[in-house]
């Protein structure tokens, strides 16, 4: 159990395997966010239909509401939200990050008032370990501090440090929570490497998170928050010689098409982003040719496909037409359909580099997926 097995590698990609207590996830691969227990307008069977293999849940919001020890009476995560395959749950690091002035950090942890009724918590490593032992998902995320892009040198590095020395207390905490219960072991924690755009300070910080190992997986948390594409590339590319080869690694927040190839192009294995459904809900659809904009008047009376590549429901069912007239008469249906197509999109995506990787071809492939991504433009 939380086994990887790297199958092929062409250039810095990888193709593996990340064997888990409810399933096999095959890398790279993306994860649909379901921030309360579901991934917006979907339900598990267009999930599945769309090829999804592990999910990400928001520990932040399921202990607001309806709180972990409900979720546990209902059966636990999986059975709460009608999913039987892999479920990874976040620590509730950047959920906090994103209150701003609600929220205070200490040594202790984030004291911060709720977004839905103003109360006070305190959500410690200790608290936030024991919130997602509760809910029971496959794997559990240490608790960090997240800081912005424009966060300066000092405030980098005070979060990194604060980071690391909360992953003490989470695996601590992790391990007396496991020693506790009969064996097989049904969760796995893994590390955040935090460090923003400076490659020096990741480096340092990912190699005293190894020296607190050994991990199943290592996540790299803070990009794809607000930082310029280059600079999160080129953290990327200074991390992956020194990351471990046998473990899954997971680029939080990302899950823009080129971002993902990029990413791959780099070594990382997992992602997981809102990108495709909240785009899709408003109206923004993937296609092999650059994104489209559904609601344009010259898809009034388009007879084709959002993409006739496509094997989801959306694109063997409806036209263009059809779906610009959900959006125009405000129907829900085409806030699912569109969300459904990009879930699908992403994932085909994966699978593709997947092949590629497998095939030994995967930077020629890159370069001529991203050419014409970028040629096709946007409608």
């Amino acid at each position: 159990m939380f086994e990887f097995a790297v199958d092929a590698v062409s250039g810095a990609a990888r193709a593996g395997r990340l064997t888990l207590p409810h399933g096999t996830v095959s890398t790279p691969a993306f994860m649909p966010v379901g921030t309360q227990a579901t991934v917006r307008t979907l339900s598990p069977r267009d999930l599945k239909a769309a090829g999804a293999e592990l999910v990400l849940a928001n520990t932040y919001h399921l202990h607001l509401r309806p709180g972990e020890a409900v979720v546990a009476q209902l059966g636990g995560l999986h059975r709460f939200m009608g999913w039987e395959r892999p479920l990874l749950t976040d620590s509730g690091g950047y959920q906090v990050f994103s209150l701003a002035g609600l929220r205070q950090v200490s040594e202790e942890g984030v004291e911060f008032r709720s977004h839905l009724d103003g109360s006070s918590r305190l959500l410690s490593p200790e608290r936030a370990v024991d919130i997602q032992w509760t809910l029971g998902a496959d794997v559990a995320m240490a608790f960090d501090q997240v800081v912005a892009a424009s966060a300066d040198g000092a405030a980098v590095r005070d979060a990194l440090e604060r980071t690391l020395r909360w992953l003490e207390r989470c695996a601590r905490r992790h391990s007396e929570l496991a020693r506790a219960e009969p064996p097989p072991l049904r969760q796995t924690l893994w590390p955040i490497l935090q460090g923003g755009g400076d490659s020096r300070l990741r480096a340092d910080g990912l190699r005293r998170i190894l020296e607190l190992g050994p991990w199943t997986g290592v996540a790299i948390g803070g990009l794809s928050v607000g930082e310029p594409k280059p600079v999160m590339q080129a953290v990327l590319e200074a991390l992956e010689p020194r990351l471990p080869a046998g473990v899954p690694r997971y680029l939080m927040g990302v899950g823009f098409p080129e971002d993902l190839v990029a990413a791959v192009e780099r070594g990382v294995d997992l992602f997981d982003c809102v990108a495709p459904t909240r785009n899709g809900r408003n109206g923004s659809a993937f296609t092999p040719d650059g994104p489209i904009n559904i609601r344009n008047a010259g898809h009034r009376a388009d007879p084709r496909p959002l993409d006739a590549s496509c094997d989801c429901e959306t694109c063997t069912t409806f036209s263009r037409g059809y779906l610009r007239h959900l959006f125009v008469a405000e129907e829900l249906l085409g806030l699912r359909l569109l969300s459904l197509h990009n879930v699908r999109f992403v994932i085909r995506l994966a699978s593709d580099m997947r092949t590629a990787v497998r095939a030994g071809v995967f930077p020629r492939w890159a370069a001529e997926w991203r050419r014409r991504y970028a040629e096709g433009g946007s409608a």
